[in-house]
């Protein structure tokens, strides 16, 4: 398959998808700054590889918060799914379980839970809080009885960020069944559901307390801030700035990978990174900076045009990348790749 496929995946989006919903994917807030230096972060990063190292059998198998899995790249949460291909969130559950991957699942999604977890993929969820943490608690308990292996609470958005053109303009052409399927009808219009302005470490302890399950910090940037999550119990830290979404110029999160690992080196908690990765040599570069696991958001959103099939192809060439990386690296495990970064993206 060419790396040109995948080069164009947002282009063939935009030709086929209603323009709003493309720019609900594509944008970021503000001027689009963080958004657009992301992927040039992981270009910055350059490699010391191994030589006469036997290469023969590389194999990608990782373990995520007890989760075996085939492939250290998962599917980032995203809204919206089913506005880009009727299938939506069980067409990319079908074709990550087939890659044996990770995905984390938008707590708006316009799919059940229990229907994304018959496709038998592994999956987490991911959570805002609402300002009455009460009101979460009914989503909470059916991600819970559908399987869900963790919670990931988004940490970075207080208050959506701005951008133009104006982000209702996706409801102008979405069918309002496409979101939010897995709360109580009348949810949004309760007093207190709106996002929770006073997060803070302690609602990490209260979800694992409420779920049973690992609890994973999303959108931290800073070293001091990834302390405090895992002091507050956080099984792990997802290195992100939202896609850009949120305040834009945020530093690229290749630039603030590997402060956080050094931080959290002697702990427990695991590190994971998403955020501008487009091909499996950035996914090198961010196990070689220290991440347990890499995540890809709005690309397998633009495979998803083309629906199972265009994700499933989209994994395949990405751990097709990364096999070839590896081997030129000198790797033969996901661990091996610790040691193969010489220059990282300069902060």
């Amino acid at each position: 398959m060419p790396r040109s496929w995948v080069d164009g995946l947002e282009a063939r989006a935009r030709a086929s998808l209603p323009a709003p919903v493309h720019e609900y994917v594509a944008h970021g807030a503000g001027a689009g700054t963080s958004r657009d230096e992301a992927a040039a972060a992981w270009r910055d990063v350059r490699f010391l590889p191994h030589v006469l190292h036997d290469v023969t059998d590389v194999g990608l198998a990782t373990e995520v918060l007890g989760t075996r899995l085939e492939t250290p790249v998962g599917v980032a949460p995203t809204s919206l799914q089913r506005a880009v291909h009727p299938d939506g969130e069980l067409a990319m559950a079908r074709a990550t379980a087939a890659a044996g991957g990770l995905m984390v699942v938008s707590s708006n999604a316009g799919s059940t839970f229990a229907d994304i977890a018959a496709t038998g993929v592994a999956w987490w969820l991911q959570v805002y809080l609402p300002s009455d943490r009460t009101l979460a608690l009914p989503l909470l308990e059916r991600a819970v009885a559908a399987g869900a292996r963790a919670v990931v609470l988004t940490v970075d958005t207080p208050v959506v960020g701005s951008w133009e053109p104006a982000g209702d303009r996706v409801w102008d052409v979405v069918d309002p069944a496409f979101t939010r399927v897995n709360f109580d009808e009348g949810h949004d219009t309760q007093p207190g559901a709106e996002k929770a302005l006073d997060l803070g470490p302690h609602d990490l302890d209260w979800l694992a307390e409420r779920t049973g399950l690992p609890v994973v910090a999303k959108g931290v940037l800073r070293a001091d801030d990834a302390r405090r999550c895992v002091q507050a119990g956080a099984a792990a830290v997802w290195v992100s700035n939202h896609g850009g979404r949120q305040l834009d110029r945020a530093v690229a999160p290749a630039r603030a990978l590997p402060a956080i690992v050094r931080e959290l080196a002697d702990d427990d908690a695991e590190v994971y990174v998403d955020g501008g990765l487009g091909s499996g040599t950035d996914v090198l570069a961010a196990l070689g900076l220290g991440a347990d696991a890499a995540f890809l958001g709005r690309l397998p959103l633009w495979a998803l045009v083309e629906g199972e099939h265009g994700v499933g192809r989209l994994q395949d060439r990405i751990r097709a990348e990364l096999v070839e990386a590896m081997r030129l690296a000198g790797c033969r495990r996901v661990a091996d790749a610790r040691d193969v970064v010489g220059s990282p993206a300069p902060v």
